[in-house]
């Protein structure tokens, strides 16, 4: 299987519970955190698809993506994954979270030449607790099998938790701060003075 036939898929229909806004929205350096992971997906993979929930309206001004909606409720991510992989089973999918606004080409890239096919999927281990870091990760058309019996047999609805039970390829990360998410005013505050910074 070729690099070519892995599509990207942008998570972005969560509720945004505690940042209270929509997190896909929040402004980084003039430009919403849509569009910058957007942009940064589209540059490395064939087509970008954009996950959302049922009914989740965004901006007209956003980026002109494909969308899947979510058809397995409110589950979380594992929701938007499924959906995926049911309307392109035989697709593998590098999926990322909405929410990731230090996420640069280096992480990406290292990624997608370390991806290993033979594996369910291809992930960044934790540099906090060693486990798998499930929203920036290629998983293999063999994934959808194993996310959907975990769901259906066992209502496993964490990535994290049927990642760690599926041994996937764990890569040490290539920068630390790639992956660490903002989920509060506090931390988007936080994240947004820093990427100033060092623009």
């Amino acid at each position: 299987m070729s690099l070519q036939s892995v599509n990207a898929l942008l998570l972005a229909g969560g509720r945004s519970r505690r940042m209270h806004r929509d997190k896909a929205t929040l402004i980084y350096g003039g430009r919403t955190q849509l569009e910058r992971a957007a942009e940064l997906l589209s540059e490395l993979c064939p087509v970008t698809y954009l996950s959302l929930r049922k009914g989740q309206d965004l901006p007209a001004d956003g980026p002109d993506l494909p969308t899947i909606e979510d058809a397995y409720g409110e589950i979380g991510p594992l929701g938007g994954m499924l959906s995926a992989f049911s309307t392109h089973p035989d697709n593998a999918w590098l999926v990322v979270a909405c929410d990731l606004p230090f996420l640069g080409p280096v992480t990406l890239r290292h990624l997608l030449r370390e991806r290993d096919t033979d594996r369910i999927a291809t992930a960044y281990r934790s540099a906090r607790d060693g486990l798998p870091e499930p929203l920036c990760a290629i998983y293999e058309p063999s994934a959808f099998r194993e996310l959907s019996r975990f769901w259906e047999e066992e209502k496993m609805r964490c990535p994290r938790k049927i990642l760690i039970r599926t041994e996937p390829k764990l890569l040490d990360p290539v920068d630390h701060r790639a992956l660490d998410n903002v989920n509060t005013p506090e931390e988007y505050d936080e994240a947004a003075a820093k990427l100033t910074a060092t623009a």
